[in-house]
C-alpha cells in the first residue's frame, strides 16, 4: 500500500502520474475525504470521469478496489451479505445423519449462523479487507439507480463503517476504507447520505482540460486532430441534444478516428463515425449532414481566424 500524498499538490500529481488529469477542486475533494476519512458523493453527468476517479485512487494507492454496482431492487442480499441456505441445509442433514436423530438445537443453531455458512458481497468485503491491513477504495457506483431503502442500509456504513448482521452483531472496520459513490441524477439522493458525505460535482472539463486528456489517453491523434475533436464536442454539448457527449465519447472517438487513420476532421468522416460519439438515432439524425458540416466549417473558421490574428 503506497503512503497517500501530504497535500493537495501531491494528489494531483499522483492522479495525473495514473493518467487522470484532475482540476483542483477535484483533487482537493478526494484529498479531504481520504485525509479526514469521510465518504465522497461524486455527481455529474455520464462518461465525465466519476467511476475512473475510484479506479485511479486505488491503483496509484496500490489499494484493492471493491465496486458495488448499484441498480432497482438492490438488496442486503446482493450488497452486503446472505447466508447460505442450501449449504445450511446440508449440514443440517449431515449432524442430523451422525448423531443419529439427537441433536442439540441450540449448539446447531448457533453453527449455522457462523461466518462459514456467509456469502460475503462487496459491502462487507470491503470492511474485511480493512481489518486485514488494507482499506479499501469501496465505489458504490451509481448510486441513484438503487431504490431509497437501500440508501437508508447505507448509512450505518457511511457514518460509522460498520452494519449489524442480527445473528452475529456488528462488523465494523479497523480502517476505514475511502468510500466513493457516484450519481449521474437521474433521481436524487436522500439528504441523509449527502449529510455524511463530502460532495462534489464533476462538470464537463473545459477545452484546455479535455485537450489534455486526450492528448494523455489518445496521444496519436495529434495535436491538430485532438483540437477538433475537443472544439467539435463543445459545440454539440451546447446543441441540446437529448443526450450530450461525455469525457468518455470523445476519448472513444478520438480513439476510432485515430484507427481510421484520420489526420483531422472532415464531413465524411464525421458523418460515418457519429455513432461513437452520440448514443440516440434522434441526436445523430440532427447532426448528422449539413450540421456536422457547418460546425466543422466554423472550428476551421476560428483556426484560421486566429492564425490570422
Amino acid at each position: 500500500m503506497v503512503d497517500q500524498p501530504a497535500d493537495v499538490a501531491g494528489m494531483k500529481e499522483m492522479l495525473l502520474a495514473n493518467d487522470y488529469v484532475a482540476d483542483q477542486a477535484i483533487a482537493t475533494a478526494v484529498f479531504l475525504a481520504l485525509t479526514l476519512e469521510r465518504p465522497l458523493l461524486l455527481e455529474g453527468e455520464a462518461g465525465v470521469g466519476k467511476t475512473e476517479i475510484a479506479n485511479t485512487v486505488a491503483a496509484a494507492l496500490d489499494r484493492p478496489l471493491v465496486r458495488l454496482q448499484c441498480y432497482e431492487g438492490l438488496d442486503v442480499a446482493n450488497a452486503a451479505y446472505e447466508w447460505n441456505y442450501s449449504r445450511q441445509l446440508l449440514h443440517i442433514r449431515a449432524v442430523e445423519a451422525a448423531r443419529s436423530g439427537h441433536v442439540d438445537l441450540a449448539s446447531l443453531e448457533s453453527d449455522l449462523y457462523s461466518e462459514a455458512f456467509l456469502l460475503k458481497r462487496p459491502l462487507l468485503r470491503a470492511l474485511e479487507l480493512s481489518n486485514e491491513g488494507t482499506p479499501p477504495v469501496l465505489l458504490v457506483d451509481e448510486l441513484d439507480r438503487a431504490d431509497a431503502p437501500f440508501e437508508a442500509f447505507l448509512l450505518e456504513i457511511l457514518a460509522d463503517y460498520r452494519f449489524t448482521i442480527p445473528e452475529l452483531g456488528p462488523i465494523a472496520a479497523e480502517r476505514p476504507p475511502l468510500i466513493i459513490l457516484t450519481s449521474n441524477r437521474t433521481r436524487e439522493i436522500h439528504d441523509a447520505v449527502r449529510r455524511r458525505c463530502f460532495y462534489h460535482w464533476i462538470d464537463y472539463p473545459d477545452a484546455e482540460r479535455e485537450r489534455a486528456i486526450l492528448s494523455l489517453k489518445v496521444p496519436q491523434a495529434g495535436d491538430v486532430l485532438t483540437g477538433q475533436i475537443v472544439a467539435f464536442v463543445e459545440s454539440l454539448r451546447g446543441a441540446d441534444l437529448y443526450k450530450n457527449p461525455g469525457v468518455a465519447e470523445s476519448i472513444a472517438w478520438a480513439e476510432a478516428l485515430t484507427v481510421l487513420g484520420a489526420l483531422e476532421l472532415d464531413a465524411g468522416t464525421i458523418d460515418a463515425t457519429l455513432g461513437t460519439l452520440l448514443k440516440y438515432q434522434d441526436d445523430i439524425a440532427r447532426i448528422q449532414g449539413s450540421e456536422a458540416a457547418r460546425i466543422l466549417a466554423e472550428i476551421k473558421a476560428e483556426v484560421v481566424a486566429d492564425q490570422i490574428a
